[in-house]
């Protein structure tokens, strides 16, 4: 069992990976077979392509506040007129699509909320068509990202109505941006790099759901962390760190969220919530 994110790279070192060690550790903790606990994350994995494809057809949420965007991403790829990289915007567009199918009450696998779902699955599938992955990969880049997101868990939070946007989008967008690193050749130092950049980047970001619902501004919130965890992959691949250790990164996250006046945590009181737009939409939906 590992308790911090300098327990994973010390304890990785005698397991096969960051996977292996989870798989270790996930056994451990419920008591379930090696088969059983890769069978459960293979149904994650499923949920989560599934949950791409049906928000690629345009999903539109009950409210009409969210749906179609993830459409219009892909036929903006299609266009071949963009100007960011394609590997990120498939990743954006992959992000919003699980988010959309979210506000629609369809399938998605929350990871680690269902507000921020569309962070690891917008990473990992745009990173399949980048880096050719096998299904094994993918299933080990599951089991990575569940390890450092279990320490974050742990250390602070992962839930909006306690840390804000940041517990939610942050904690998601640097599980992915971690698994990304391994999944790219690189070691769990260079991924607890790449959390902690992408945790630094999200410090302070408010949880301020409009009319209370999962939908704005949290489908595009999803898609700005699929691409931070892509560009703090990066960096972290190229050899620059984060001259704040990654376990601090966390407990500082979480200090920041406990500060935070109610109004920014999930309660629609205030932020975006509370612009003249945000109380007219929440007047026209609840009346």
């Amino acid at each position: 069992m590992f308790y911090s994110v300098q327990d994973i790279i010390d304890q990785a070192k005698n397991y096969e990976s960051v996977a292996e060690l989870m798989i270790a550790t996930e056994i451990e903790l419920t008591g379930r077979s090696r088969e059983d606990v890769i069978a459960l994350m293979e149904r994650n994995l499923e949920v989560m392509k599934e949950s791409i494809d049906e928000g690629l057809k345009g999903a539109k949420s009950v409210t009409g506040l969210t749906g179609g965007d993830a459409k219009k991403m892909n036929d903006y790829l299609d266009s071949g007129k963009f100007l960011s990289g394609e590997t990120i915007l498939k990743a954006v567009r992959n992000g919003i699509a699980v988010n959309e199918v979210n506000a629609q009450m369809g399938l998605i696998c929350a990871t680690p909320t269902a507000g921020s779902a569309g962070c690891v699955p917008g990473v990992l599938f745009a990173a399949v068509e980048r880096l050719g992955l096998t299904h094994k990969q993918q299933v080990d880049f599951l089991f990575t990202a569940g390890a450092f997101g279990l320490v974050m868990a742990n250390n602070a939070s992962i839930s909006g109505a306690e840390g804000g946007c940041q517990a939610e989008v942050g904690s998601a967008s640097a599980m992915a941006s971690a698994a990304l690193v391994i999944a790219n050749g690189g070691d769990a130092t260079m991924a607890s790099h790449a959390l902690a950049i992408t945790l630094k980047n999200h410090m302070g970001l408010i949880c301020d759901p409009v009319a209370g619902l999962v939908e704005v501004p949290c489908v595009k919130r999803n898609a700005l962390g699929t691409s931070q965890a892509f560009i703090s992959a990066d960096m972290a691949l190229a050899g620059i760190q984060s001259i704040i250790p990654a376990d601090e990164v966390i407990i500082c996250m979480y200090q920041v969220g406990k500060a935070m006046p109610s109004a920014f945590r999930e309660t629609a009181e205030g932020g975006l919530a509370a612009t003249p737009t945000g109380k007219k939409l929440m007047e026209k939906i609840f009346g």
